[in-house]
């Protein structure tokens, strides 16, 4: 399948707003996402108002449940969570901000948004500079002729080793046939992380999520992989 792929396209694909957004949503986009957008990708450490001894990255962070999950099971870490869509954003800010204080709400020390393609962020961070990632239930892009917008691309693959320390964990799931098949191929066709086969369930320390639940809802089974950055 990944013979013939083409490389990743500059645009961004997909949905950025869902449903009209209510006030409140508005304004927690308008007056509290700005002050917890990350502000210096150059250097991470240094967007925290915090102390953090670590840093992880969220790419695709959907209703920010596991953002939220890991952010709190990891209390020494400074949390980057990366999303477009809006509906998406507005859900991590109503956990993150109070109602009524979408303003002046303190954000949170360890914990900072990015609000656009996570391929930019990629490109700016420095080397070595995230000790974990995570890709959970991202768009499969089924069909064939929109393989190349999948985020497991050999490209974003070597992003993801260099922004990687070595001996960093990258943790990806999907419920999708298609997607579990291409992980299983990209991943298995390079050399830069171990890529044991993936777990039937979800491993002990991982956050639940929506898509997870609607999946078993559904009837669809996730994978779950533990990828590690090669020294």
């Amino acid at each position: 399948m990944t013979q013939s792929l083409k490389p990743q396209p500059e645009r961004l694909y997909g949905r950025q707003r869902g449903h009209p957004l209510r006030a409140r949503q508005q304004a927690l986009l308008e007056k509290a996402l700005p002050r917890l957008t990350l502000a210096t990708p150059k250097n991470p450490h240094a967007g925290f108002s915090g102390a953090v001894s670590r840093v992880f990255l969220e790419i695709g962070f959907g209703g920010g449940e596991h953002a939220v999950g890991q952010a709190e099971l990891n209390p020494d870490v400074g949390y980057i969570a990366s999303e477009v869509f809006e509906n998406g954003l507005c859900s991590l800010l109503s956990r993150l901000v109070p109602e009524g204080e979408e303003e002046n709400a303190v954000p949170p020390p360890h914990f900072r948004i990015w609000p656009e393609d996570a391929r930019i962020l990629l490109r700016d961070l420095p080397d070595q500079s995230l000790d974990q990632a995570y890709l959970m239930f991202p768009d499969p892009w089924p069909k064939a002729r929109h393989a190349k917008r999948r985020f497991v691309h050999p490209e974003n693959i070597i992003q993801m080793a260099r922004v990687l320390k070595p001996g960093a964990v990258w943790r990806v799931a999907s419920d999708h046939p298609v997607y579990q098949e291409w992980v299983t191929e990209v991943m298995g066709n390079q050399d830069l992380f171990d890529a044991p086969p993936p777990a039937t369930e979800r491993p002990e320390g991982w956050s639940p999520t929506r898509y997870e639940a609607k999946a078993f809802r559904e009837g669809r089974f996730p994978f779950y992989w533990t990828f590690t950055r090669r020294p």
